[in-house]
């Protein structure tokens, strides 16, 4: 059995939601973890169970100031508050980190010649024309809306990070992320996910955006990180950007009703309106992840929500 060789990976925004879980399964996987985050939207809890294992070493820092480390083998740049909330709380603040903090860390990549991987979005196809989205489709984005400090954001970073490609030869990975939900999600992120299960187990009103017509795929955190994982440890031709999600479609308001089924709420479904450029269909053309990663998502909807509201409820 080859061994695995223990890397030294940098994880930014490692204290997050997603950023969490990565940090664990890369420990697991014998590696040293680096993780920096200004906690802004992460915690210490959730990263509290590694907190004293001896690889892993946690950095309270905002990539948006520069970051000077050594012998550092792989990079996972998760660094952005990414919630419509969180993003919007300081928007310019959020493209700052998605420019000036993600030229910090490629040119960290480039004088460490590490190996990075971008967390960009499903967000980059803005209010798409084209369903499935697949990721020849350049998207339809609104450059001045309340959402563009994210959208756009995540799309220059992009470029960025194809840029020092082409112009250092860096080895670079962009991977799109499509809507995830799981443990450690935060309670006040406003994602529709989180916040029907604590409506639902409080007793609330469940609120739900629009008509409830607007479809989303939700793809349950660990099938995100083996893909995750899978597209670092790719050819070194495959740059990306590559979809990672869950093409399984569901209507907003059948993603309530399965959760009130679920948690055996009563709770009432109230209807308000829609925010500006929301997306009415996002459902990812996994083709490439699946012929490039040898990835699919192994995990049911139902199976994830029963996890994330055992973990709510546990709160």
């Amino acid at each position: 059995m080859e061994e695995i060789k223990t890397k030294n990976i940098l994880v930014t925004g490692g204290a997050g939601f997603i950023g969490s879980h990565l940090c664990k399964a890369l420990i697991e996987l014998g590696h040293n973890v680096i993780c920096l985050d200004n906690l802004f939207t992460g915690s210490l809890n959730n990263i509290s169970e590694l907190i004293n294992n001896p690889g892993f070493e946690f950095i309270k820092h905002d990539v948006t100031e520069p970051y000077y480390r050594e012998s550092i083998d792989e990079i996972y740049n998760l660094a952005c508050p990414a919630s419509p909330i969180h993003y919007q709380h300081n928007p310019i603040k959020t493209i700052k980190t998605c420019t000036i903090g993600v030229i910090n860390i490629l040119g960290l990549a480039k004088k460490n010649n590490s190996k990075i991987l971008q967390a960009s979005t499903s967000e980059v196809y803005g209010d798409p024309e084209v369903h499935p989205q697949y990721e020849d489709y350049n998207g339809n984005v609104n450059p001045i809306g309340l959402r563009s400090c994210y959208d756009e954001g995540k799309r220059c970073a992009e470029t960025l990070f194809m840029d020092y490609h082409r112009k250092h030869k860096l080895n670079i990975k962009i991977i799109r992320i499509f809507n995830t939900y799981g443990p450690k999600m935060a309670i006040n992120d406003g994602r529709v996910v989180s916040n029907f299960i604590l409506q639902a187990i409080n007793k609330k009103d469940i609120t739900i955006s629009g008509d409830g017509s607007q479809t989303r795929s939700f793809q349950y955190i660990d099938d995100l990180i083996s893909g995750m994982i899978n597209m670092m440890n790719s050819k070194d031709s495959f740059t990306g950007p590559v979809n990672i999600g869950n093409p399984d479609e569901i209507s907003i308001n059948d993603l309530a009703l399965k959760i009130l089924k679920l948690t055996k709420s009563k709770s009432n479904l109230i209807f308000q309106n829609l925010p500006k450029d929301d997306p009415k269909k996002r459902m990812p053309d996994i083709s490439l992840a699946k012929n490039k990663l040898n990835w699919t998502p192994n995990y049911k909807l139902d199976f994830g929500l029963k996890k994330t509201i055992e973990y709510f409820k546990n709160l």
